[in-house]
C-alpha cells in the first residue's frame, strides 16, 4: 500500500471539503506529495492529526482554524416540516444519505451521514441542522468501520454521478442537428 492509500486510510472519510481539496482522497495525495499542511482535518480531529502526523514523521499541531474547528461527530437533521422538497441538498451529499424527490418532504438516514456540512448550503430555507450523534464515543474498531462505510458510500455516488453525466452526455449527442439516431 502506498502512502497515499496509507494516509487515506486514516482520514475519516466525510468528504467534508473544509481541507481545501475535494475530498479525503485527493487530501491524503496532497499529503503523501508534501504539499499539504496535516492540520485540515476538522472532523477527524488531534486523533487523525496525531496519526497523519506519526506516519509522515511530522510534529502534531493544532487544526488550522480557517478549516473548522474540532466537533463530536455529528448528523444532519431535516425539519421536515420547513423543507420545500427543492432538492438542492441531494446532490451536495457525498454519501447520498438525503432521500426525497423534488417536491416533496426530505430526510436524512442518519446512519448514513457523514456529517460533512455540505447539504447546508444549498438549503433556501436553512431546514438543515448537525447533531450530534447520539451513540456512546466510537472505539478504534467503529471509527474504521464508519471510515469504510463512508468511503464505499462516496465511491457509489461518484459512479452515479458519472453515470448520469455519460448518459447526458449520450441525449445530448443524440438530439445534435445532423446526429444518426
Amino acid at each position: 500500500m502506498g502512502l497515499a492509500e496509507q494516509l487515506d486510510a486514516l482520514l475519516p472519510q466525510t468528504q467534508c471539503t473544509r481541507c481545501g481539496y475535494p475530498g479525503c482522497r485527493p487530501y491524503a495525495e496532497a499529503l503523501a506529495a508534501g504539499s499539504a499542511e496535516l492540520d485540515r482535518c476538522p472532523p477527524g480531529g488531534t486523533p487523525t492529526i496525531k496519526a497523519l502526523a506519526a506516519l509522515l514523521g511530522r510534529p502534531v499541531r493544532p487544526i488550522d482554524p480557517a478549516c473548522g474547528a474540532e466537533a463530536p461527530p455529528r448528523v444532519a437533521v431535516i425539519d421536515e416540516e420547513r423543507c420545500i422538497g427543492c432538492a438542492k441538498c441531494l446532490p451536495a451529499c457525498p454519501v447520498d444519505a438525503i432521500v426525497g424527490a423534488r417536491r416533496y418532504m426530505h430526510t436524512v438516514i442518519a446512519a448514513e451521514c457523514s456529517g460533512c456540512e455540505l447539504c447546508l448550503p444549498p438549503c433556501p430555507v436553512d431546514c438543515i441542522d448537525l447533531v450530534p450523534i447520539a451513540d456512546a464515543p466510537l472505539d478504534s474498531v467503529a471509527l474504521a468501520s464508519r471510515r469504510d462505510q463512508y468511503r464505499g458510500r462516496y465511491s457509489a455516488h461518484t459512479e452515479r454521478l458519472a453515470r448520469i453525466s455519460v448518459g447526458r452526455d449520450r441525449a445530448l449527442a443524440a438530439h445534435r442537428p445532423g446526429a444518426v439516431p
